[in-house]
């Protein structure tokens, strides 16, 4: 059973996966993480982050590893150095790389092979899991998406300026429309929710609902 959860950065899809994955005792797979470790184990290196040739070596050697929210990269916990607006940028740009974004959709299908999972991401339902039963598009005003960003980033001890937000998010947003591979678009049977406006625990509360309503005529 694999429900996904699309949307762009800044909406809270990561927050309401882990909460929606406890609620059902599903598992939580956090594909921003892993665009956010290559993304750092790239900067490590100090290589190209728009040459194929280049990413291309680096997954051939990288090992990567994800266990109860910790991230692990070449064996060292990464956890919260991936989570550095920097890592932040650096993802956005190798995610248009077509070398990792391949890499990693397959890493995603054998993680939840044969599993219960709550999965979020950019193009969970449209392109890693096209057969996925409960799929859902999360959005959010774009003021309310950076103040969200900027509380995330607060509570550990980074600072930024709603502006600088705001226009890291722009960007973001930009390159994951128009990206060639797996570009950010709501999969044609995903149910759209905008969540400005509610609480962490009502996007939760409604997603389970709609999930056991959609099994209950399933």
């Amino acid at each position: 059973m694999i429900v996904t959860l699309d949307g762009p950065a800044g909406v809270g899809k990561s927050s309401v996966a882990k909460a929606l994955a406890e609620r059902l005792d599903f598992e939580f797979l956090d594909t921003g993480a892993m665009y956010r470790a290559v993304a750092l184990a790239a900067r490590d290196a100090m290589i190209d982050l728009t040459s194929e040739p280049a990413l291309a070596d680096l997954l051939r050697h990288l090992r990567l590893g994800f266990r109860q929210h910790q991230a692990f990269v070449n064996g060292k916990d990464a956890t919260d150095r991936i989570r550095d607006p920097q890592v932040t940028r650096a993802a956005g740009i190798i995610a248009q790389s077509p070398t990792v974004r391949n890499h990693l959709v397959k890493l995603q299908r054998m993680m939840a092979a044969g599993r219960n999972i709550v999965t979020e991401g950019r193009d969970q339902g449209t392109v890693v899991f096209p057969d996925a039963p409960c799929k859902f598009f999360l959005t959010a005003a774009p003021l309310e998406r950076a103040r969200r960003r900027l509380r995330d980033l607060a509570s550990r001890g980074i600072e930024m300026t709603v502006e600088e937000v705001l226009r890291d998010q722009e960007e973001r947003d930009r390159r994951d429309a128009e990206r060639a591979v797996g570009p950010m678009k709501p999969a044609e049977d995903a149910i759209l929710l905008d969540t400005s406006g509610m609480t962490l625990d009502e996007v939760a509360s409604y997603l389970e609902e709609e999930i056991s309503r959609r099994l209950g005529n399933a």
